[in-house]
């Protein structure tokens, strides 16, 4: 565990039982490491048992706590079972990052009944499922924090992802909208939107292309996976309790 990555934001969230989506790799990977840092038990759930099985062996070797549960978000019978279990296990659930996602790009003549219904269902429906368990617990505990990772896709659009552009928009409405219905429980519900973030898509790209996309960016770099957990561990501590469904941008200036 990187200990300069969050030294400048000290956050304490001992006590406090967190559920990351999509853990086992890129930005819910980091965001899971960072608020196990910060004293959170942290649920890490994600299709791949041997990621999760080294991320969880991590986080407990650096000091923190956490499990793991293997879970397919598009599956409604699953998701159900994961909540069931974190409700008889944990009792209250304060912390819930949904990140879980993917990416079907092709332009929309192209685009399959198949890679539509893949991107909407992994990655708005199961923020719905995930948001409606966690909402009841924290509803009970008259505490919580929602937070739901957007993209600027969502924002801007992108060609080529009409899919996954609508997903991302949707869950921005999604966060709005939940927003206003818990906001006099003490609950609050907010999304980051990350831009171009270093990772194996982004990769993919080239150098050239890459090269394009920083002329774009007025910080001239590729956001890392840090600067997004940083933006995700701000809003999920007691600190940001006055800030609530907002629409928090991570793209180093390319959207300002």
């Amino acid at each position: 565990m990187d200990e300069n990555a969050y030294g400048a934001l000290r956050v304490d969230l001992s006590g406090q039982v967190a559920l990351v989506t999509g853990a086992s790799q890129g930005l819910g990977r980091a965001v899971a490491v960072s608020l196990a840092a910060s004293g959170a038990h942290v649920i890490c759930v994600a299709r791949s048992t041997e990621k999760l099985e080294a991320l969880v062996q991590e986080i407990t070797a650096a000091g923190g706590s956490a499990e793991f549960h293997p879970c397919d978000v598009a599956d409604r019978q699953t998701v159900q079972q994961v909540l069931e279990h974190v409700e008889s296990s944990h009792e209250k659930l304060h912390i819930l990052v949904n990140n879980a996602g993917i990416t079907r790009d092709t332009l929309l003549p192209r685009m399959s009944d198949e890679q539509w219904d893949d991107v909407i269902t992994t990655n708005l429906t199961s923020c719905f499922l995930f948001s409606r368990g966690a909402a009841r617990m924290m509803m009970s505990a008259r505490y919580g924090r929602i937070i739901n990772m957007a993209s600027v896709s969502g924002l801007i659009g992108n060609p080529g992802q009409t899919n996954y552009s609508a997903s991302k928009a949707g869950m921005i409405g999604f966060t709005r909208s939940l927003a206003k219905e818990l906001g006099k429980r003490k609950i609050t519900v907010n999304a980051v939107a990350p831009g171009f973030i270093e990772s194996d898509m982004t990769k993919a790209l080239g150098d050239a292309m890459l090269a394009e996309v920083k002329k774009r960016i007025p910080a001239n770099r590729l956001g890392v996976a840090d600067d997004v957990a940083a933006a995700v561990l701000f809003l999920a501590s007691p600190a940001a309790s006055y800030i609530n469904g907002q629409v928090i941008t991570v793209d180093g200036g390319m959207t300002a």
